[in-house]
């Protein structure tokens, strides 16, 4: 195993390791007209991806808890409809930087506050499935309400332990201040990547901030 400070490495996934704003973008767009609201501004499209949409929908759309429930089920219908892997990119270098992680004996996870079958989609489709020990996704409580980027962080770090590997110095990479946020209650340092959605100053709090997959790299591995 290569020298690293960390034990084990959780991903974030939109914004982080995939792109999937060419179809997210389109869907919620359709689930604002079937509500009858007007198009929200283009500019401000990028901030619904990432959070749980279940919030996004109230604290974005101004809507009540029982319209946020509809409209999230709209949009998990048309992402259905669509295939969970239309339309995402993977980001540049970044299959090749979780290549190199998995090379180096680093367990990796995913920890995202996408829903877990569609992170399980997306990463068989671009055969990326294999370089993670583990693949946690948010997953529907008894209201259909899909869980928060901490309660999915616990989930995807039990799984690690449960798997044998070593949870005592974790980190997570993400591009949004939720990631950030959701991460300190389980004091898992974060480093923000700015090639994601993440506007300025959304990674305060962060341990670092890196613009290339090769900077990340170098402080996953410094010894590499």
């Amino acid at each position: 195993m290569a020298a690293s400070p960390y034990s084990c490495i959780l991903w974030d996934v939109d914004g982080t390791i995939a792109d999937a704003s060419a179809g997210i973008l389109p869907r919620l767009l359709e689930v604002f007209t079937s509500f009858g609201l007007p198009e929200p501004d283009a500019g401000a499209l990028s901030r619904w991806i990432g959070p749980p949409m279940f919030e996004s929908f109230q604290e974005l759309a101004g809507m009540s808890a029982e319209d946020a429930h509809r409209a999230v089920r709209e949009y998990r219908r048309l992402a259905a409809r669509d295939g969970y892997a239309a339309s995402v990119r993977i980001y540049p270098g970044v299959a090749e930087a979780l290549k190199t992680v998995k090379a180096a004996g680093i367990p990796q996870a995913t920890a995202s506050s996408k829903p877990e079958n569609q992170v399980l989609a997306i990463l068989e489709h671009y055969e990326l499935i294999d370089d993670f020990v583990v693949v946690a996704g948010a997953l529907p409580d008894a209201a259909g309400l899909h869980d928060g980027k901490e309660a999915v962080l616990r989930r995807a770090l039990g799984r690690l332990a449960d798997a044998g590997v070593d949870i005592s110095r974790p980190v997570l990479i993400g591009d949004r201040l939720h990631d950030i946020e959701g991460a300190a209650p389980l004091g898992v340092p974060v480093i923000f990547v700015t090639w994601g959605f993440g506007e300025p100053g959304e990674s305060a709090g962060a341990v670092a901030e890196v613009a290339t997959p090769d900077e990340l790299l170098r402080i996953l591995l410094p010894a590499a």
